[in-house]
C-alpha cells in the first residue's frame, strides 16, 4: 500500500510539472523593456522670455517728473541659447544663454508752448553660462534644472525735446553757445549687474532634430554698479530699481533629441 502510494505522488507532482511547462510555452513572450538612452550632442535655438518686473519703484519716478507711467505688462525678451551634454557626468549638460528686452513710455505736455514731449526707454538684458540637468520621463519627454550664472544690465533712457517744427538758424545758434538754450534732453543711466537665474523647464522632442521648450525661472541681480551716460558714477539709485522678477520662457531648439 505504501508503495503504490509512492508511485501515485511520484505520477502526480510529474503531471503537475508538464502542466507547468505547457502554460509556460503557451503565454506570450513579454517583451523586453526599452530604455531611454542617455543623452549626447547637444543644440541651440531661439529663445522667448516674459519677464515680470515690479514697475512701480521706476514709475513713481516718471509720474514725478511729469512723464508717462509704463504699463505693467511683462517685458518681452528675445534671445538664443546652445548646450552640451558632457560625457563625464550622464545628462548633465552646460552651455551659454542671452537674451534682451524693452519697455518704452511717452508723455506729450501741452501746459506750456511749446509742447515738451518725454520719453523713457527701459531695457533688460543679460547672458551668461548655463549649468542643467536632465531627467528623461518619456522617450520624447524630458525635465531639465539648473542654473544661469553672468551678468546682466539695466538701462533707462531718457529724452525730452520741443514737440514742434525747428527753424534751421535755431540749429546752428544752439550748437554754438557754451550752454545750451533749448529745451532737449537726452542721459542714459546705466546699472551692471551680477545675474544669477534658476530654471526649471519641460522639454520635448517633436523629430529627432527639433525640440520645443517651456519652463520658468527667477532672473535675480545683484552688486548693482550704475553709470551715468556711461562716464560718471550714479549714486543713490534705489535697491528695488533692477531687473529682476519672475520669468516664463520658451524655446525651439534644432540639434541631438535621442527617444
Amino acid at each position: 500500500m505504501k508503495r503504490l502510494l509512492a508511485i501515485w505522488m511520484i505520477m502526480a507532482l510529474f503531471a503537475v510539472n508538464l502542466l507547468a511547462q505547457d502554460e509556460e510555452e503557451s503565454a506570450p513572450p513579454t517583451p523586453p523593456r526599452r530604455s531611454i538612452p542617455a543623452k549626447i550632442g547637444g543644440a541651440g535655438g531661439f529663445t522667448q522670455n516674459l519677464l515680470f518686473l515690479n514697475l512701480n519703484p521706476i514709475n513713481n519716478y516718471l509720474k514725478g517728473a511729469f512723464a508717462a507711467e509704463f504699463d505693467k505688462t511683462p517685458m518681452l525678451l528675445l534671445g538664443g541659447q546652445g548646450y552640451g551634454y558632457i560625457m563625464l557626468v550622464q545628462n548633465l549638460r552646460i552651455g551659454g544663454v542671452g537674451a534682451t528686452g524693452s519697455l518704452k513710455s511717452a508723455a506729450l505736455d501741452t501746459g506750456i508752448e511749446p509742447n515738451i514731449r518725454r520719453d523713457v526707454e527701459l531695457s533688460v538684458g543679460f547672458g551668461g553660462v548655463t549649468i542643467e540637468y536632465v531627467l528623461p520621463v518619456l522617450p520624447r519627454l524630458d525635465i531639465s534644472a539648473g542654473i544661469m550664472l553672468g551678468a546682466g544690465s539695466t538701462n533707462i533712457k531718457i529724452w525730452r525735446n520741443q514737440s514742434s517744427n525747428i527753424k534751421w538758424d535755431d540749429v546752428w545758434n544752439d550748437f554754438g553757445h557754451y550752454q545750451t538754450v533749448s529745451s532737449d534732453f537726452n542721459h542714459t543711466l546705466n546699472g551692471s549687474f551680477f545675474v544669477y537665474q534658476p530654471q526649471l523647464n519641460i522639454e520635448y522632442a517633436v523629430l529627432r532634430w527639433v525640440g520645443v521648450r517651456l519652463g520658468v525661472a527667477y532672473n535675480g541681480m545683484s552688486a548693482s554698479e550704475w553709470k551715468y551716460d556711461d562716464k560718471y558714477d550714479l549714486i543713490g539709485v534705489p535697491t528695488n530699481i533692477s531687473g529682476k522678477g519672475l520669468m516664463i520662457n520658451g524655446g525651439i531648439f534644432l540639434g541631438t533629441f535621442l527617444y
